[in-house]
């Protein structure tokens, strides 16, 4: 992106947007910039500091690592960062697209700012002629240990753990994830969404809302769990194209944060 696009940007969006969470973008000081851009460029590198993955983690006397900043769009989540069991986000609401299942759910929903975010994508999929349905958004700490605890049954806990977060570990609790798929794969979450053009547009268009594909295909190492194309994950306009075109995982994106 080049720095004239920045100042423009930076001086319609990021003001504010930092504050609330949004996280759209984080740009270098540009000597051009407007005294306003670049304050929005040191709030910005400032939130990405405060979201650091050293900054916002404690650990229990029991040596349990629970996340600090759970409100936060940038709240990192896996198999070493628990979420509160207790915990369960103040925003949550139905965003108004298409579902694979009829009737209310709570997985239908999402935070705000998210749900947002996933109607715009959706809307973007439907005038390029793409048919996609959400399929699972936001999961309770109880819900998910429901979840893992069938799937260990079945697969063992180690199989499991590839595909299944244990209960806190899931992005679901966070509200900001939603699964996606398409009548292509029966709306099934299968790898071989990925390979659809449904999934291939999701690819390549999700940033382009906020999104990421948050477990990538070879990125397990440094994700825990193995490629799910189906997976979105909302993280702000700006950080989702940085992360996408860079091909990192949130989890090397913000440990750049020192």
């Amino acid at each position: 992106m080049k720095s004239f696009t920045r100042k423009s940007i930076v001086s319609t969006l990021l003001i504010g947007s930092v504050v609330a969470g949004a996280a759209f973008t984080a740009f270098p000081f540009v000597p051009s910039m407007t005294p306003v851009a670049s304050a929005a460029s040191s709030s910005f590198t400032q939130f990405l500091h405060d979201n650091a993955p050293s900054r916002t983690i404690k650990t229990s006397s029991s040596g349990l690592a629970t996340v600090t900043n759970l409100s936060s769009t940038v709240v990192l989540v896996n198999k070493k960062r628990n979420l509160p069991s207790s915990y369960a986000p103040k925003d949550l609401v139905v965003p108004n697209i298409p579902f694979s299942f009829s009737g209310s759910s709570p997985k239908k929903q999402m935070r705000k700012v998210a749900a947002t975010a996933i109607e715009k994508l959706f809307a973007a999929a439907k005038k390029d002629g793409i048919d996609i349905k959400a399929v699972s958004g936001y999961r309770s700490y109880s819900t998910q240990k429901s979840i893992f605890e069938r799937n260990a049954s079945i697969k063992g806990e180690a199989v499991a753990n590839k595909t299944s977060a244990r209960p806190g570990q899931s992005e679901h609790q966070t509200g900001l994830a939603m699964d996606i798929s398409s009548a292509s794969v029966r709306y099934d979450l299968q790898q071989s969404f990925g390979n659809t053009k449904e999934g291939k547009w999701l690819k390549a268009n999700a940033h382009k809302y906020g999104f990421i594909i948050r477990y990538g295909k070879d990125q397990e190492k440094f994700t825990g769990y193995s490629y799910e194309p189906w997976h979105v994950r909302y993280v702000g306009v700006y950080i989702a194209g940085e992360i996408t075109s860079q091909k990192l995982t949130l989890e090397q994106y913000l440990e750049r944060a020192k």
